[in-house]
């Protein structure tokens, strides 16, 4: 079997969610999308269910943290080139997101990331794995 990642994060406004992440050149499953909820597509067996807050909270009794206030999680989304890190965050920022961090170069990894809407951080990073070092 293979596995699959699904990371529900709570939203304020479907529609708007949904324009800001098809700004990133992203897709979502319109099986199963609905007003509630709907199913981001990141890659092959990996999505975030962007959830509705009421439709959220029924998940879960602990009250929902509000991420532009408290980071809740940061999801690291890995990228082909530096390139395409830069292209993701301008897209994320030309649809409305922040950058909450400025970029930093390791030499072996190159990482920048946006806020989105709703506050969630989303850090974009290239690796170069031949230059990684043995041990960290």
């Amino acid at each position: 079997m293979i596995r699959q990642i699904f990371v529900n994060l709570p939203i304020k406004d479907m529609a708007r969610s949904q324009a800001f992440f098809k700004a990133l050149g992203l897709t979502f499953n319109p099986r199963f999308t609905n007003e509630q909820g709907a199913s981001l597509e990141i890659a092959e067996n990996i999505y975030a269910m962007l959830l509705v807050e009421p439709f959220f909270q029924g998940f879960t009794k602990l009250p929902l943290c509000d991420a532009k206030k408290a980071t809740e999680v940061l999801i690291a989304l890995s990228c082909d080139s530096r390139e395409e890190v830069e292209d993701m965050v301008r897209k994320a920022v030309a649809a409305g997101g922040t950058t909450p961090n400025e970029p930093k170069d390791y030499g072996f990894m190159y990482q920048h990331g946006f806020a989105d809407l709703d506050g969630h951080q989303w850090e974009v990073f290239y690796m170069n794995m031949d230059a990684a070092p043995a041990q960290m």
